[in-house]
Formats: C-alpha cells, structure tokens, sequence
C-alpha cells in the first residue's frame, strides 16, 4: 500500500480552510444579530422626535447571509457525503 501524501496535506488543508471559513461566517452572523438587536434597542429608547435608524435591517440581511452560507456548507458536506 501506498499513501499519497500530498492527497492527503491537500484534503487536510482544504478542510482545515473551509472549517475556518465556516466557523467565521457563523461568528460574523451572531455579530450582526447582536448589532441588531442593539440597534433595536437604541431605537426604542430615543425621544420620539429623534430618528429610529432603521431597526438594524441590513443587520438582519447580513445575519441572514451569513447563515444561509453556513447551511449552504454544511448540506453540500451532507451532499458529498451521502451521495457520492
């Protein structure tokens, strides 16, 4: 038996970069939640003249984005998986 070591220092680093990869876009999207829901409570605690600030929407996308991508890695890994 042979081992190809250079196969297997590339799948270690691709995995090792996408498990980064991963990690950092869930991090990035529980820091737009809290940046959410900060805005939110800034919002609701101004006089009633002041303006609101939007509410923390483009939080909320980013949020959303960040997490789609999380999903997106995990059901191709899922995908690579089961069906291949």
């Amino acid at each position: 038996m042979h081992i190809k070591w250079g196969a297997l220092a590339g799948t270690a680093g691709v995995s090792f970069g996408i498990t980064v990869a991963v990690v950092a876009a869930f991090a990035l999207g529980v820091l737009a939640l809290s940046r959410r829901e900060a805005a939110r409570e800034a919002a609701a605690g101004a006089p009633a003249g002041a303006p609101s600030g939007g509410g923390g929407g483009p939080a909320l996308g980013a949020a959303v984005v960040c997490f789609g991508a999380c999903a997106a890695a995990v059901g191709y890994g899922l995908y690579l998986i089961a069906l291949t």
